[in-house]
C-alpha cells in the first residue's frame, strides 16, 4: 500500500471555490487527486523524472475508478 503524508495548506478563496466547482462538474475527481494531479503536473512540467512522480502525472490524465488511491498496471 503507498503511504501517504497529510498536507495542510491554505489557498486563496477563489481557487478553492474553483476547485469544488470542478469537483462538483467531474465526480470522479475529488479534492486529493485534484491536489496530487496539479502537484505532478507541476513537477514533471519544471523537468522531474523521479519515476513515482511521472506516474501520478500520468495517473492524473487517465480516468480511473473514483474510490481507487493506487496506480494500476496493465501488464
Amino acid at each position: 500500500m503507498p503511504v501517504h503524508v497529510s498536507v495542510e495548506n491554505q489557498m486563496p478563496e477563489d481557487l478553492h471555490r474553483a476547485m469544488g466547482v470542478f469537483i462538483e462538474e467531474h465526480p470522479q475527481w475529488d479534492q486529493y487527486r485534484l491536489v496530487q494531479s496539479a502537484i505532478a503536473g507541476f513537477l514533471f512540467q519544471q523537468g522531474c523524472k523521479d519515476r513515482a512522480v511521472v506516474q501520478h502525472y500520468l495517473s492524473g490524465l487517465f480516468q480511473r475508478d473514483a474510490g481507487s488511491h493506487q496506480i494500476e498496471s496493465s501488464c
